[in-house]
Parts: structure tokens; sequence; C-alpha cells
């Protein structure tokens, strides 16, 4: 593994660092923002900071608020370095108010979870929650800097560290053998959390994500296959008010069966593949049915995805590993796959 990735995607240029000590995270932050669960994690800052409450349920607009008002309250200005230290909610959120903030400051992310890590601190989706839908309100704003610690995978709960793995075993089902073999072959490691499986399990899926970021930023095309299983995913999430009845890991691995069952019942899924990754996502302990779901909330819950297009949701969906495609699907057909999924 590497000590540094540069890359470049449209006008935003970003370098991943990956550190050995946490002591040096933080420097140069002009303000830090954290939530309950991470404030602890970084020894030695005493700057400025602000303290999130934890979890998706305060993924909202009044904590974005909160962090504004500080940063004028310091008179922090364009230049001025923010960080966000936490899991995907607050590098969401600490992206969304650094785009905001003189209409956009540097921003340093510390990602300390395995999901924020390889997928939501990397590629500059920013956003909150808004009226129950996940992600609604966003911007796409990328971190100058992200600054990886792998040790902080050791303070994990266990729920939420098997989180993470549900986007790493999506990033390597979009076509990197290397990481599914990794995932297979090295799994009693990876639940161990062995520190050197760690660090090449969270090189390889970062280097997934950069090289569709690099290519796709916006979400013109390629990028829209990082959200294989998501759909699915983010609606089980919204019926469940993200009350942590899942995890949004054990939501997009539900998603991904989903998928791959929709994909069957159309007739473009390899049915050898799908055996092959539901044995994968039931080897980590995920669940793939989602017992006490209604099929005609999820749907309706479906209907505000983001990804529409035209008025149709488009789902994300796989041929076999690498072969990815997008298509709109019948409200019959999606609601006959929900079914067996509850």
């Amino acid at each position: 593994m590497v000590d540094e990735i540069r890359f470049t995607a449209g006008e935003f240029s970003t370098r991943i660092r990956f550190y050995h000590q946490p002591q040096d995270l933080l420097e140069g932050a002009q303000l830090a923002v954290f939530d309950e669960n991470t404030r602890s994690l970084v020894p030695g800052y005493t700057g400025p900071d602000l303290v999130w409450p934890a979890g998706e349920a305060h993924k909202t607009w009044p904590q974005i608020d909160a962090l504004l008002a500080r940063a004028l309250g310091l008179a922090l200005a364009r230049d001025s370095l923010l960080a966000g230290v936490g899991g995907g909610v607050v590098t969401d959120m600490a992206a969304f108010a650094a785009s905001l903030f003189m209409r956009g400051c540097r921003l340093v992310l510390v990602p300390t979870t395995l999901l924020a890590m390889v997928d939501a601190s990397l590629g500059g989706k920013t956003g909150i929650d808004y009226h129950g839908f996940k992600n609604l309100v966003g911007t796409f704003y990328p971190a100058q800097e992200l600054r990886i610690w792998p040790g902080f995978l050791q303070t994990l709960p266990e729920r939420d560290y098997r989180s993470g793995l549900a986007e790493v075993i999506k990033h390597a089902m979009l076509g990197e053998p290397g990481l599914w073999e990794l995932l297979s072959k090295s799994h009693e490691a990876i639940l161990a959390r062995e520190p050197a499986v760690l660090n090449e399990l969270v090189y390889r899926a970062i280097m997934v994500k950069v090289g569709v970021v690099e290519r796709d930023l916006r979400e013109a095309g390629e990028r829209a296959f990082l959200n294989l299983g998501h759909t699915f995913g983010h609606a089980l999430e919204s019926v469940m008010t993200f009350d942590g009845t899942w995890t949004h890991g054990e939501a997009v691995c539900w998603g991904i069966a989903r998928a791959l069952d929709l994909g069957v019942g159309l007739g473009r899924t390899d049915k050898a593949w799908q055996a092959e990754v539901l044995a994968m996502l039931g080897a980590y302990g995920f669940r793939l049915t989602a017992a006490g779901a209604v099929p005609s909330a999820l749907l309706a819950a479906m209907k505000n995805d983001k990804k529409k297009k035209d008025g149709l949701v488009r789902f994300v969906l796989q041929e076999a590993m690498g072969k990815t495609f997008q298509q709109p699907v019948p409200d019959d057909d999606v609601l006959a796959c929900l079914a067996r999924g509850v």
C-alpha cells in the first residue's frame, strides 16, 4: 500500500494520505466538526470544534446551520480549513457545509469508519436527508484531502464494521476480481480485523472508487453503477425511518440481493453470479430478507429516488461481475421482487 494517492475529478483535485498514527490527522484545521462518538478519537486536538449528535436521524439542516454559524462566529474565510471527523453522516454534512460557506471553503475529511473510508468521504457527494428521504439535498464538493488512519477500524462496533464491508463487497462486484478474491479467501482475517489485510482491503476498495470518480464526477454515466443496491437500500432505510433497525450497509446488502433477484426475473442476471454473491453476503452475516417491510411503501419511497430520469426510477442491475447496467422496470415487476424479499 502506498502512503499517498492523488487524483483529479472535474475541476477538483484530491489527495488521499494514509497515516500510521492519529496525532497529526487534524494538522492545520481551523475548525473541526465531530459527532458524539468521534470527538475522543483524535488525541491532541485543542482547536475550535463543534460536536454534532450522532446518527442518521440528525443528518438534517439544523446541524448544517449550527456549523455555518460556528464558522461565522470564528470569522473563518474561504481559505480557512474545515475538517470533518467521523463516519458517513459527519463527512457528508461537513462537506455540504463547506460547499456552502463562502461558496466553498477548504475541506479535509478524516473518515473513522470503513464505510466512510472506502465510499462516503470519497468522491464529493455531500448532503443531508430531507423530509424523510435519504440524501435528497446536497452538492458535489470533493475534499481537497482525505486523511486515512486504518487504526480507527479497531474502534468500531462489530455492526458498524460489517456495514462498511457492504460497500467493499459492492466495489468488488463492479469489476475488481482481486478485491473479490481477497474477500473470499481472507474472510476470517477480515472479520478478525487483522491490520495487514485491512490495509489492503481499504486500499483496493478506495482505488475502485477513485477510478470511477475520475471518469465521472457528477454521475453522468458510469458513476451511477456505484449505486448498486442503493435504490432498494435507501427505500428500506426511509421506510424504517432511520431508526437503527437497519444500518446503511445492511440495507445496501439487502438491496444488492433485491437487485440480483430483479435482474434474474428480467432474464438479464446470471443465476450462478446471483448465487455466488448471495453466498458472499451470507458469509459476512448480512440479512437478505426485511421482515415487516411493506412492498407498496418501499415502492413509494423509491419514487423519490434521486436517480430518476424522465420521471422513471432507473435500477442499477448486473449481468455478472463488472457487467453493470441501468434500466427502468415496471412497477409490477418491482413489487413482485420486493415481496420476495420481505
